[in-house]
C-alpha cells in the first residue's frame, strides 16, 4: 500500500488539510499528518488541529506522496523551513508524488521544482515565478507534480491524490460514498 505525508504548519488552510487527510483515510491509504512543530496548531481560520506527529519524527521515513496545504501564514512557514524544502526536492528526485494546493505551490516554485512546469495555484501566488507555466485549471498534473487552486478545489484535489495512490476504482468508491 502506498503512503502519504501531509504537512501542517501554523496558519495552514484547515479545509484543504482535513479534506485531503479524510479522503485518503476513507480510501484506506496510510496517511500521516505531520506538524512542523509539536502539539495542536491553529490553522488559517483559527481552527486547531492536532497532527499525528511532527515532521522531525518522520523526516527519514519513506512516503510515496507529500502534500502541502495552502493558507497563510502557513505557506510562508512551509517555505521558510529548510526541512520542507529539502524533503520535497528529495521526493521529486526519487520520482515520488509532490502535491500542493492554494498558495502552497509557491513552496514548490521556491524549491525550483516548478521551473518550466505547468502548475496552478490560488490567483497571483505564482506571479513572482516567471519560469512556472501557470494554468487556471482547478487541477494540474505535470509528471508527478500535482497542484490545485484553493479551498474550493480541495475535494477534487484529494480525490485525484487517492486515484494516483490507490487507483480509479478506489477513487470512484470513495467519491460514491461522498454523495456528491
Amino acid at each position: 500500500m502506498k503512503t502519504a505525508l501531509v504537512l501542517f504548519a501554523a496558519g495552514s488552510e484547515e479545509l484543504e488539510t482535513v479534506s485531503i487527510v479524510n479522503l485518503m483515510r476513507r480510501a484506506g491509504i496510510p496517511v500521516t499528518l505531520a506538524g512542523l512543530t509539536s502539539g495542536a496548531l491553529a490553522g488559517s481560520r483559527g481552527i486547531s488541529l492536532l497532527p499525528d506527529t511532527t515532521l522531525d519524527a518522520v523526516l527519514h521515513d519513506s512516503f510515496d506522496l507529500i502534500v502541502l496545504p495552502g493558507g497563510q501564514p502557513g505557506t510562508r512557514h512551509l517555505m521558510a523551513d529548510a526541512r520542507v524544502l529539502q524533503l520535497i526536492k528529495q521526493m521529486a528526485s526519487q520520482d515520488k508524488f509532490v502535491a500542493a494546493i492554494c498558495a502552497a505551490p509557491m513552496v514548490l516554485a521556491a524549491a525550483g521544482l516548478l521551473d518550466g512546469k505547468r502548475a496552478t495555484c490560488y490567483p497571483t501566488c505564482l506571479d513572482d515565478y516567471p519560469k512556472v507555466r501557470v494554468q487556471t485549471s482547478a487541477l494540474v498534473e505535470d509528471g508527478k507534480l500535482i497542484t490545485s487552486r484553493g479551498p474550493g478545489t480541495a475535494m477534487d484535489f484529494a480525490l485525484l491524490l487517492v486515484e494516483r495512490l490507490a487507483g480509479k476504482l478506489k477513487r470512484d468508491e470513495v467519491e460514491a460514498g461522498l454523495v456528491r
